[in-house]
């Protein structure tokens, strides 16, 4: 399985962006997949996740601003973007897994698969 995701870029502050990861090599549909982020020096965090259902969850910080939402067709899952601050300066990983708990959507852990990142500069 392999992930590849785009859209990461520069940004001012209260703008918006769109990242997508493309899902090839597996059955897309039996995919949670899910949005993490990472600073340098710090651990990898939850951002969004969506279940097979089209359930969604999110880290609060991000709740009201992020949508999260897959796209069975083209094997993708987006992550949408607004009001958008320096404090999600980050590089965004996608990852995928087909055995992930609803108790491990948020850990880094729960997932077997992941892109390789795309960075998200927000300026003030």
């Amino acid at each position: 399985v392999q992930l590849q995701a785009s859209g990461g870029g520069l940004v001012q502050a209260g703008g918006s962006l769109r990242l997508s990861c493309a899902v090839s090599g597996g059955t897309f549909s039996r995919y949670v997949m899910a949005w993490f982020r990472q600073t340098p020096g710090k651990e990898r965090e939850f951002v969004a996740a969506i279940s097979r259902s089209r359930s969604t969850y999110y880290e609060d910080s991000v709740k009201g601003r992020f949508t999260i939402s897959r796209d069975s067709a083209k094997n993708t899952v987006y992550l949408q973007m607004s009001s958008l601050k320096p404090e999600d300066t980050a590089v965004y990983y996608c990852a995928a897994d087909s055995g992930v708990i609803l108790s491990s959507y948020r850990s880094v852990s729960g997932y077997n698969y992941w892109g390789q990142g795309t960075l998200v500069t927000v300026s003030s």
